[in-house]
C-alpha cells in the first residue's frame, strides 16, 4: 500500500506504519491543492493534519485511495460526500492529542497563575523583581471551563489535582 502524508506528523507515529512490510510511506508536507491533484492518483491511502485540504477534486483525481486518515479531531477538511460516494474510507484519530492538549493548557494556566511570562522577561533584562512577580497559588481557588469535551475533561481531572474547585459549562453534556 503506497501512503501519501501530506502534513507534518510525529515522527514515532510515521515509525510504526513504516514497520509494515506492506506499506511504503511517503512524506510530502506543503503541497499545493494543484500539486495533490497531480500526484493523487499514484496513492492508496491518504494521511492528513488540518493543513491540507481533501477536496472533492482531488478525491475525484485520486484513481487508488482507498482511506483518507486524518490525524486529529475533526474532518472538516476532508470532503466527506465525495470520498462516500466513491468508496473511500475516512477515519479520524480524536484523542490523538487530549493529554497533550490538556497539559499544555495546565502548563498555560500555571505559567498564567504564577506570572512566568512576565518573570522571565524581566530576567532577561537582567532584573530581579521577584516581590513584583509573585503570583498567586491555583489551591482553593475555583476555575471555569466552557467546553467539558475530551480536553475539558482532561484539563478538569488535572486542576482538582491541585485543589481547585472546578465549574463547567457544555451545552451538549448534563451532568
Amino acid at each position: 500500500m503506497k501512503v501519501l502524508v501530506c502534513d507534518n506528523l510525529s515522527s514515532h507515529g510515521l515509525e510504526i506504519l513504516r514497520q509494515e512490510k506492506d506499506i511504503y510511506i511517503e512524506q510530502k508536507p506543503g503541497l499545493t491543492p494543484q500539486e495533490l491533484i497531480s500526484i493523487i492518483p499514484d496513492y492508496d491511502a491518504l494521511i492528513v493534519r488540518s493543513s491540507t485540504k481533501v477536496t472533492a477534486e482531488a478525491i475525484a483525481a485520486a484513481k487508488n485511495l482507498k482511506v483518507v486518515g486524518r490525524a486529529g479531531v475533526g474532518l472538516d477538511n476532508v470532503d466527506i460526500p465525495a470520498a462516500t460516494k466513491r468508496g473511500i474510507v475516512v477515519m479520524n484519530a480524536p484523542g490523538g492529542n487530549t493529554i497533550t492538549t490538556a497539559e499544555h493548557a495546565v502548563a498555560m494556566i500555571m505559567a498564567v497563575s504564577r506570572k512566568i511570562p512576565q518573570a522571565t522577561n524581566s530576567m532577561k533584562d537582567l532584573k530581579w523583581e521577584k516581590k513584583k512577580f509573585m503570583g498567586v497559588e491555583v489551591f482553593n481557588k475555583t476555575l471555569g471551563i466552557i467546553g467539558l469535551g475530551r480536553i475539558g475533561f482532561e484539563v478538569s481531572r488535572r486542576m482538582k489535582e491541585f485543589g481547585m474547585r472546578v465549574i463547567a459549562f457544555d451545552p451538549f453534556i448534563s451532568l
